[in-house]
């Protein structure tokens, strides 16, 4: 919740008294629980990989961000899990659809929705190069679906294409240049 959210509450809890439901997290983060409810899960990503695999905790893969809390729990056994991001963030320069995290929070088997401001990638019953395909078209910013289709061109192809020496070229190229958008992949693949 949001600071003024959460105030409303505190501000309001005659009103929320019979509405609110606390419980200890054993209870709210249980798997059976989720999983007996159907609950549909909605959680906040940092960076989804081409193949749905979710960084919800660590910034370029080392800075802590903030821990998962129950997101494993509700990933997992969700009936249906989705993750939310915004498709760029710092003015653009960083992408949130990259070609791999790099910090693999949640797997892409539990990862079904994936959702930015530019539409909806639902990944269930996709293979990997579907769910690259759904996420580079309906998820990934305008500046950078050319950078990511570009990086699938020079992957390995297989069960899940990557090419290992640019994996993380979109990381490293803003470590190095503050932007990702200046990515060459030809400085990584030799």
């Amino acid at each position: 919740m949001s600071q003024e959210g959460l105030q409303l509450v505190y501000d309001n809890l005659d009103f929320f008294r019979d509405k609110l439901v606390l419980r200890p997290s054993e209870i709210s983060n249980s798997p059976e629980v989720i999983r007996r409810l159907g609950v549909i899960a909605i959680n906040t990503a940092i960076e989804v990989d081409l193949y749905g695999c979710v960084n919800s905790s660590h910034i370029g893969g080392t800075r802590l961000m903030n821990g998962i809390g129950g997101s494993g729990d509700f990933a997992r056994n969700a009936y249906i899990s989705i993750f939310t991001c915004p498709s760029t963030l710092k003015d653009g320069k960083i992408s949130a659809i990259v070609p791999m995290v790099a910090h693999p929070d949640h797997s892409e088997h539990d990862v079904r929705i994936v959702v930015t401001e530019y539409g909806v990638a639902d990944l269930r019953g996709k293979g990997p190069d579907e769910r690259a395909k759904t996420l580079i078209e309906n998820c990934a910013h305008p500046d950078y679906r050319e950078l990511l289709w570009d990086y699938l061109k020079i992957s390995k192809k297989a069960h899940i294409s990557h090419n290992v020496a640019a994996a993380l070229a979109l990381h490293t190229t803003f470590e190095r240049e503050g932007d990702m958008r200046l990515t060459d992949y030809n400085k990584f693949i030799g």
